[in-house]
């Protein structure tokens, strides 16, 4: 059977279209919940709610609605899918995980109305070359390969229509269906964590701020040696359509074929990067999005893309982590504790014996950390974790309302993570530290 990605799919750019579409979805699962309760009623059970939302009909209908959408309603839904520590318990990331491919793709015709819409009459005559598939397709827009008849070989980044229009709208709905789950933590405040979703999405369809924020980044690198940025063409670029240089390059993940030796200097200068965003350029690209990194694996020179998520760090949170990274190193457990009240993991509420296992578990991080050389293919430290993580969750743990500049630093640490697994590198993690630490 044929993909219907291979032939696009139109995006409901109005308000209506998206609010019908999302109202459509919700219902459609609220009624299978529903008939699924009533026939375990009728048996004699209790309801499994949490069974009953998770059956295949129901993760098909929410994946690929979400998907045919695009725009906020599936940026959630990837958000959700991250596999970094996220607040929601992992049943909803069972939903959204399958949102972590790439979207369908607008068809021709909507593209080029589009085009017309922000470029000058008799644009098309300018390119040798516009190639009408996209070469990238995510939840907020889609990327092209171009050649002006000047020689310019560019990326064009293109926003769907109506996304940046219907982004209260479709956060709002998609809180609802997680709200109606009833998978929260018994006390867990989600509405703060949606507005700020929907800060951050505004943001992100901004192309101009995106390009100024890739601008910047190309100044702070300029001379770091491992790392290519694109330059932004403002002169084909708007508010909605971003014109970049095109840098070929392989997908990160690729480098995993590379020797030990490649794929841990690839990982070395991620993590240095990381690290120099935190604490030295306090401006973070937050998006650990493997999408976002290519390699080449000639030279194994990362290619860096998509600025839209790039946060200011404050002067507090750095020092608050430089901090907390020294008393954890140097087995400061008192300092630790402390530092992690104020940074917001556990506060005055948090009852003892939770507050004991969350301290617990940072302290195996730690640990693990502090090795001469940290092997991040080793999964036994992160498994232990993450069953302690499963034990608190059962034991009714609800998680404080942590500043969002802290859920983006523990997202943008969990994808390297991620990534320095993929790879199977090995990184003296403590030592890329030090310098930091000691100020």
């Amino acid at each position: 059977m044929s993909d219907p990605r291979e032939k696009g799919l139109s995006v409901p750019a109005s308000r209506l279209g998206r609010l019908t579409r999302l109202g459509s979805m919700t219902a459609g699962v609220a009624g299978n919940m529903a008939l699924g309760g009533m026939a375990q009623l009728g048996r004699g059970q209790r309801p499994d709610w949490r069974g009953l939302l998770l059956t295949p009909a129901n993760v098909t209908r929410i994946a690929d609605q979400l998907a045919k959408m695009r725009g906020a309603a599936m940026k959630i839904g990837q958000l959700v899918s991250m596999d970094t520590g996220d607040v929601l318990p992992p049943e909803l990331a069972q939903i959204m995980g399958r949102l972590r491919d790439d979207a369908h793709f607008m068809p021709p015709s909507q593209l080029k109305k589009l085009l017309g819409s922000q470029w000058p009459d008799g644009w098309l005559r300018q390119f040798a070359r516009f190639d009408v598939r996209p070469i990238a397709a995510a939840s907020i827009g889609q990327v092209h390969r171009a050649q002006l008849r000047d020689g310019r070989d560019l990326a064009i980044k293109v926003q769907y229509p109506g996304v940046a229009q219907s982004i209260d709208s479709d956060v709002a709905n998609v809180g609802s269906l997680i709200k109606m789950s009833g998978m929260l933590p018994k006390g867990f405040l989600i509405d703060p964590y949606l507005a700020e979703a929907t800060q951050q999405l505004h943001e992100e369809t901004d192309y101009l701020r995106e390009a100024d924020c890739l601008n910047r980044f190309r100044k702070l690198l300029a001379g770091v040696e491992g790392f290519v940025l694109p330059a932004v063409h403002e002169d084909w670029s708007t508010q909605t359509i971003l014109a970049m240089d095109f840098i070929e390059g392989r997908p990160i993940e690729e480098a995993v074929e590379q020797d030990q030796t490649q794929r841990d200097l690839i990982m070395r200068r991620l993590v240095d990067l990381t690290l120099k965003e935190l604490f030295d350029f306090k401006l973070m690209q937050s998006d650990p999005n493997f999408a976002n990194y290519r390699y080449d694996p000639i030279s194994s020179e990362i290619i860096l893309l998509d600025f839209g998520a790039t946060r200011e760090i404050s002067d507090d949170i750095s020092e608050l982590y430089r901090l907390m990274f020294g008393a954890g190193l140097q087995q400061d457990h008192k300092s630790l504790e402390e530092l992690c009240v104020t940074i917001g993991f556990i506060n005055k509420n948090t009852p003892k014996n939770h507050r004991e296992q969350v301290m617990e578990m940072i302290h195996l991080a730690f640990e693990g950390l502090r090795v001469p050389m940290f092997d991040f293919a080793d999964t036994t430290l992160t498994q232990r974790i993450q069953a302690m993580g499963e034990t608190l969750a059962r034991d009714g743990f609800v998680p404080p309302a942590v500043p969002m500049d802290v859920l983006y630093l523990q997202r943008k640490f969990g994808g390297m993570f991620l990534l320095g697994a993929r790879l199977r590198a090995k990184l003296p993690v403590a030592d890329m530290l030090a310098p930091y630490i000691e100020g």
